[in-house]
Order: C-alpha cells, then structure tokens, then sequence
C-alpha cells in the first residue's frame, strides 16, 4: 500500500504553491483567483528517503450554491477519503475565517492525522500571531512559508515518519505503470471517459468548456490492468486563448503528452476530425509517443452497412502518413467499447517497448533492402549492408549505407511499411536514420 497526504484548506491559503515546492516543479496552476484548483491533482515526492503520494485539493468551500464550489467540495472530501494523512493549511495574513472553522469542525471528525499548517510565516512577527490558530482544536500546529520554503522541513520529518519502507517503495512502483494520457479538444468526453472507465466521479464533469483546468492522475488497478491514466483539459486553437489560465491548460495538456507513454486522442464523431485534431495528432506523433485514436459519442451517428469502414477510411486520409494507428468507435456515456480501448493501448505500450535482436532485425529487413533497391545515386549502386534499433524510448533505426545523405523520402517510407509489415508497431511512430557505414 502506498502512502498518501492530501493538502486541504479554504481557497487562497497557498495550497498549491506548497504542492509544487514538494514536487519541484509547477504542476498545480497557481493564480491569484480563487478556484484556480478544481479537481485534485495527484504528485509523487520523496523526503528523507520516505516516497509518497501528495493530493493538492481545490479551496474548500462549505455552504456555496455555486456549481464549481459545490463539485469541489466533493472532490475534496473524495481526497481525505483517499488520504492516509491531512496537512489542513490555513494563512496568518488573514486569520481565522468561517471557512477554516468549517474545515476544521470536518477534520475533526476525520479519524487521520492532521497536520495544521499556518502559511506565510517568515518573519518573527507572525509567527506570533499564528498562536491563535490553536482554537481550532489541533494539538500542534506547524509554520512555514511555502513560497520561501522556511519551516517545511519540520513538517515534514513528522508526516513521514510514519511511512514504512514498504509503503515507500510501492508508491515508487506505481510510479513506474504505464502512463496513458487522454487528449483532444474541449467537450469531446474527455472527462466521461475517464469517469466511465473508473466507475467513480474522479474529474468533475459539466457542460462548460473548459471544466478540466489542470492534467489529473488516476491510478487504474482493475480487471488484472494496472497503469496510470492522465486527464487533460482539452486543447484549443490559440486564437481562442482569452484568459492565462486557458493557456495555462494547453500548456499542461501538453505537457501532459510528454509523461505519457500512449495518448488516447478522443474525437467527436459528430464532427469528425478536425484540422485541431489533426494537429493534437500530429503533435503526439512528432513527440514520439503512442496514439490510439477514440471515435466518442457513436451512439449518435446514424449508420448504415458501411459507416464505421468509410468513416476510418476518411479518418486514415486525415492523418496520413502515419496511418498505421489503431482507430475504435466508441461511447463513453453508453460505456461501448471503452475497455477494448484499454486493451488496445496496452497493447500498444508492449509494440513501444519492443526490442528487436539485431540478427533477426538483418536477417529480415536486409531481404527487404535485396527485394527493392534504393534508387541509384549518380551512377552508384546504394548498398545497405547494416540494420540496428537504437537504443531511445521511440523506436529508431539505424540503416547503414554507403550514401547516407542521397537515399530518398519514399524510400525511407517503402523501409518503414515494410519494418511495420514485419514487426508490430501498430500506434507507434517510428524513427528511420541513414548512418555512414
């Protein structure tokens, strides 16, 4: 069992600025309005040897009428279900409001540790004035910057001890799963999908575009499958960028594909492929990773004998060359399909991960090279004699030829159908090189 901490607390007290120092990067979007954070937003962190799950929550808010506000408040209390410890984190410069009463009177009841951290301490003024959080009915409270970094490290020594080594290297373990990244443009169903597939509201779903701010992480262990799923908000045409936080988000969705070992690109059947699409594709392609393309929403599509064949030749018309990628119609609210999708991208992940010898890669790819030649190059014969995979995470080839820089784009294409004919890559690019023998 891995060990997990949720950071809880009103909006604006720094939560996510302290999620971010923890994980040494900027993976929580962190701004001045409040709500900023809506769903709960999943790292992993090491201190002292000690590795464990960190959940950063949405500002909690008790008795709002607003349709955000009321889903956060789910989600938070989903994140102190999940947790194994609470940091429950209120702000000095403000002191105590009815929010953090009301949060505190709910951890009350929680029977897990809690942590109260009163932030922007640093300096010694108020560090004084923190006293006063102790009527909130803690037994200890902890102070620190989180944008400094000053008293974190106290925090911290107590919350880990309590984790044991074999927590620890679970949490490393599940670290290292499968990552599938489900991608594409705003209200395709994104979120429906993944909400189908875990049978569980893990990502607050609506009809607003946009709902989805920040890449959310779930841990998938179902039906002997076990990987991590990534939800991202959905990627739109720059010129429809209004607002920071709406960029923000294309940036982490992004961001998002670059973690990923698969991309589930999700498109609206209705709509078909668009240019967007095309060009998330093609973005997913370019940065080498696995794509399983996801037809949603057929349940909508009138269909005759042929549709879903002509819609796939359409499809493969779209996003040539790369063509040899596996397409599935699916709908995430009917659940049709959906876990042959997952099936599909495991599958996938194993064809990325192949590793091919070198002799049985000569033995079959140098009869390839015998059966069609390349072009003669100003009267010489080109002769490839040598074929190897490289050793990178997109799998490349290197073919060793006496003219490296003359061999040609169909040739190099003819070389790869002939590497896909042969060995299974099906959803994964490829990378061909010509070296100098």
């Amino acid at each position: 069992m891995s060990y997990t901490i949720a950071i809880v607390g009103r909006p604006n007290v720094g939560k996510s600025t302290f999620f971010n120092r923890l994980l040494e990067q900027r993976k929580a979007i962190v701004d001045d309005i409040s709500g900023v954070t809506r769903d709960r937003q999943y790292g992993i962190t090491d201190w002292n040897g000690k590795i464990f799950n960190v959940i950063d929550t949405g500002g909690f808010v008790p008795d709002s009428e607003d349709i955000f506000e009321k889903e956060i408040r789910k989600q938070v209390k989903i994140a102190i279900d999940e947790a194994d410890a609470i940091i429950f984190m209120v702000d000095v410069t403000t002191g105590i409001t009815d929010l953090d009463d009301a949060m505190a009177h709910l951890l009350r009841r929680s029977k897990k540790p809690v942590y109260l951290t009163v932030n922007k301490v640093d300096n010694h003024e108020r560090q004084l004035e923190a006293a006063e959080f102790y009527s909130l009915g803690f037994e200890t409270i902890y102070t620190l910057s989180s944008i400094n970094g000053t008293g974190t490290g106290e925090l911290l020594d107590d919350v880990t001890e309590k984790i044991s080594l074999e927590e620890s290297e679970d949490t490393l373990r599940k670290d290292e799963l499968p990552k599938f990244a489900i991608i594409g443009q705003p209200n395709v169903g994104k979120s429906s999908l993944l909400n189908a597939l875990i049978g569980q509201e893990r990502t607050i779903v609506s009809d607003i575009a946009g709902t989805t701010r920040d890449t959310i992480h779930t841990h998938y262990n179902l039906f002997n499958k076990e990987f991590i799923l990534i939800d991202t908000a959905g990627i739109r045409k720059k010129s429809k960028e209004k607002d920071d936080l709406e960029f923000y988000s294309v940036i982490r969705a992004i961001k998002a594909m670059d973690e990923a070992d698969i991309c589930l690109l999700v498109i609206d059947a209705e709509k078909g492929i668009t240019a967007q699409d095309v060009a998330i594709f093609s973005l997913a392609s370019r940065k080498g990773k696995g794509i399983v393309l996801l037809v949603n929403k057929w349940d909508l599509v009138a269909k005759e004998t042929n549709t879903a064949r002509d819609y796939e030749r359409r499809l493969k018309e779209k996003i040539a060359p790369f063509t040899d990628v596996p397409i599935l119609f699916i709908s995430a609210i009917e659940k049709t399909r959906i876990f042959k999708a997952i099936e599909i991208a495991l599958e996938v992940y194993n064809n990325k991960q192949q590793k091919i010898p070198t002799s049985k890669l000569n033995e079959v790819m140098l009869k390839v090279v015998e059966a069609y030649r390349a072009p003669v190059v100003r009267g010489h014969i080109v002769k490839i004699k040598f074929v190897t995979q490289l050793p990178t995470l997109v799998p490349s080839f290197a073919f060793f030829t006496n003219f490296p820089n003359d061999i040609k784009t169909p040739y190099k294409n003819y070389l790869e159908n002939q590497l896909r004919a042969k060995f299974n890559f099906r959803g994964v690019p490829i990378r061909i090189f010509f070296r100098k023998k």
